[in-house]
């Protein structure tokens, strides 16, 4: 079906969010919160863009709307500018200290302000990625907690989470940074617990926690008969099907 999207006609899948058609056509939607590996939040708003559709016109978070029918969609109209602006404000003031928040106040040029700053070293926007990120794994070691202005993410009890594997991937999917996580000589803390790592088998990297390597091993009933990091996987994938390829040209 068809979609226009900033007076250019594009063609979408029924269903099909706002944010992936654009995206696949080269049209910037600031996002936060959006992640491809773990879907609907939709939580940042900063995503936000202006519909026309059946001749009502509203404002919606493209990452979760679907395309059902023909649309008009402004991405940057100057409503959607103006409420971008004020989202962006709400949160610089709620993590002052995310490199990524202070490169989208420059971008839409939006001043210093001091006056609702609780914590200037503050990060985290309490998008709830992370928290995603982990409940997928099945590890569920972190939620939020509290409310108001004191809610945050954090380990039960605010003391080194016991189900934690010490994999990261909490703070890959963080979009602002918030969560440290530092590794030297063969150890990586996270969340104030440190773990040990384990070596690639044929780099002789450190990649992999022991919980981790456990985990994937008994729990998700993952074949590991041997320790490879993701760069030697693909090149042990890759040498087999040259491998396999080679003996079918024979």
């Amino acid at each position: 079906m068809k979609v226009i999207i900033d007076d250019k006609e594009f063609e979408a899948e029924y269903g099909e969010y706002i944010l992936d058609v654009a995206r696949r056509n080269g049209i910037h939607i600031p996002t936060l919160c959006h992640s491809d590996t773990v879907p609907g939040q939709g939580s940042c708003r900063l995503c936000i863009v202006e519909v026309y559709e059946r001749g009502k016109n509203k404002v919606v978070v493209s990452c979760l709307y679907p395309i059902t029918g023909e649309i008009k969609v402004y991405t940057n109209s100057e409503k959607i500018h103006r409420m971008r602006r004020n989202i962006i404000r709400l949160l610089a003031a709620r993590a002052p200290g995310s490199e990524y928040i202070k490169k989208l106040k420059e971008e839409y040029g939006i001043p210093e302000e001091t006056r609702f700053i609780v914590d200037e070293k503050e990060k985290c926007v309490l998008c709830g990625l992370c928290v995603k990120a982990c409940e997928k794994l099945g590890s569920m070691a972190i939620s939020t907690v509290n409310r108001g202005a004191t809610k945050k993410v954090a380990p039960p009890f605010e003391e080194p989470p016991v189900d934690c594997i010490g994999c990261a991937s909490c703070a890959h999917v963080c979009p602002t940074g918030a969560i440290e996580v530092r590794e030297c000589k063969g150890k990586r803390v996270i969340w104030n617990r440190t773990f040990e790592l384990l070596k690639c088998t044929s780099c002789g990297r450190y990649f992999i926690t022991r919980e981790q390597y456990e985990y994937m091993k008994n729990r998700l009933g993952i074949d590991m008969k041997e320790l490879l990091c993701d760069r030697c996987r693909q090149k042990s994938t890759a040498e087999k099907l040259v491998s396999l390829y080679k003996k079918l040209l024979v």
